[in-house]
């Protein structure tokens, strides 16, 4: 049994599987600091001075009750907050992981094909046919 999990946890697929996790977890973490700390810091300047992470409509009121600065101040004091920001930003990091991953996977794709296109040799033709034309043509002379 020991030795049935060893193969099943070091084949090469179960080994590219947790790279590709561990590497989409990173990606993840990359793509979440470019949407916070990049891209919508000047997209809500453009818009007015809107802290996207902090757009939020007050469902509830809490107690104490409101207006609350932020959407931490919000749910501290018990109320319920539709994060409308939180959501936009969550959005484009998907827009962008899923066009990184069209990406990688076109790519791949493109290797494919450059390999099915490319021509297979001929098969070396077998003894018996290579010895019978061998006779054919020492009969011909």
């Amino acid at each position: 049994m020991l030795k049935e999990f060893k193969e099943f946890a070091v084949k090469g697929n179960m080994v590219d599987m947790a790279v590709g996790i561990v590497i989409g977890a990173a990606f993840s973490a990359i793509v979440s600091s470019m949407v916070d700390d990049i891209i919508m810091p000047p997209v809500g300047l453009m818009l007015g001075n809107i802290d996207f992470s902090e757009m939020f409509l007050l469902l509830k009121q809490g107690t104490p009750e409101g207006p609350y600065a932020t959407v931490a101040a919000a749910k501290e004091a018990g109320a319920v907050t539709w994060n409308i920001g939180l959501f936009i930003n969550a959005i484009i990091k998907f827009v962008i992981v899923a066009f990184a991953l069209f990406i990688v996977v076109k790519g791949v794709n493109n290797m494919r094909r450059k390999e099915e296109a490319a021509p297979a040799a001929p098969a070396a033709p077998a003894k018996e046919v290579v010895l019978l034309e061998e006779i054919r043509d020492l009969l011909k002379k």
